[in-house]
């Protein structure tokens, strides 16, 4: 069973190269793949059907009391398995007993709260928190971001599969540009150092490896934000840079943060939740806000038209009358 269980692990791997699914995705529903597996003492998922599912899915919301949203992941890490791997469709549901999902308004600052968390965001890491907050873009989204997805002369950032996989346009603000072409500009002398001393490739995709060559090493396809130390393989020699990890930008904006005095729970994601609800209060149409986001329901986007119900749902307070 242990070699069964391996070669379907190894059915995974190859199944979310192929569809370039993100590492951090491809390691969780792995997770939960390996977690199902467990919960039906090893047996294999191709013996297993919509019973078992149900079962392991009500045991997450009923014993773990997990999240509605963890709840779906596992559930979406499932229906990866069966559907790609095993080729089979998974039929009815419908008597999964479901995690409660809370009702939740996400946090928002206003304008001059903004404006006060960037100007205490260190020189190294305000245009990444900027570019947050003026794209609108999630914090992944904004640190994999590679030098041919700004367009200058449009005025427009492309966003490479966001989540969900898909691709999206959205705006590149005037008040970013200098600062973002004299980064790219120390950039663009790294990467040339880089070369010099025989590194210089960057990670991409196997399929697009294979199809051209050179990639790697031309500058279109580097990182935005790169590391500031080259990574080394030991065994290989290979060095090579990867973009700043996530942590490092989310200690900063949580330092920056308690520096400009905001006691709301700010995060990284805070500026995308502020740039939805600032456009929304500018005037422009919940349609064009849902584009730029990225968001496949309008429900999702109608979140901050509740947060900008000022008060209690937009009620005048009678002490405020006296």
């Amino acid at each position: 069973m242990k070699k069964q269980n391996s070669k379907l692990v190894d059915k995974l791997h190859s199944e979310f190269r192929v569809r370039h699914y993100a590492r951090r995705t491809e390691k969780s529903y792995i997770g939960w793949i390996k977690r199902f597996i467990y919960f039906h003492k090893m047996r294999h998922p191709s013996e297993m059907a919509e019973l078992e599912i149900n079962a392991f899915l009500t045991h997450l919301a009923v014993d773990k009391r997990v999240s509605a949203s963890t709840q779906n992941q596992a559930l979406a890490a499932i229906l990866f398995l069966y559907r790609y791997v095993l080729g089979r469709k998974v039929g009815d549901l419908g008597s999964v007993k479901r995690a409660r999902k809370p009702m939740r308004l996400p946090v928002v600052m206003t304008v001059e709260e903004t404006r006060a968390v960037l100007s205490e965001m260190p020189d190294e890491h305000k245009l990444k928190a900027s570019l947050l907050y003026g794209a609108g873009l999630r914090l992944m989204e904004c640190l994999r971001l590679r030098v041919q997805d700004i367009d200058f002369s449009g005025n427009e950032i492309l966003v490479r599969d966001g989540k969900g996989a898909k691709d999206r346009i959205t705006m590149l603000p005037n008040s970013v540009q200098n600062d973002l072409k004299a980064h790219l500009e120390k950039v663009r002398l790294t990467h040339k150092r880089d070369i010099e001393e025989g590194f210089g490739a960057v990670a991409l995709p196997e399929a697009l490896v294979r199809k051209y060559i050179n990639a790697p090493k031309e500058w279109r396809w580097q990182w935005v934000f790169p590391q500031t130390r080259r990574w080394k393989n030991f065994k290989t020699g290979e060095e090579g840079r990867y973009h700043i990890h996530e942590t490092i930008l989310q200690k900063a904006v949580k330092v920056a943060v308690d520096k400009a005095g905001i006691t709301k729970r700010v995060t990284s994601h805070t500026f995308r939740h502020s740039f939805a609800t600032h456009l929304l209060e500018a005037g422009y149409d919940i349609r064009t806000i849902q584009e730029l986001l990225g968001h496949n329901d309008i429900k999702t986007t109608m979140i901050y038209t509740h947060v900008l119900q000022k008060g209690g749902q937009g009620v005048r307070s009678p002490a405020d009358m006296l």
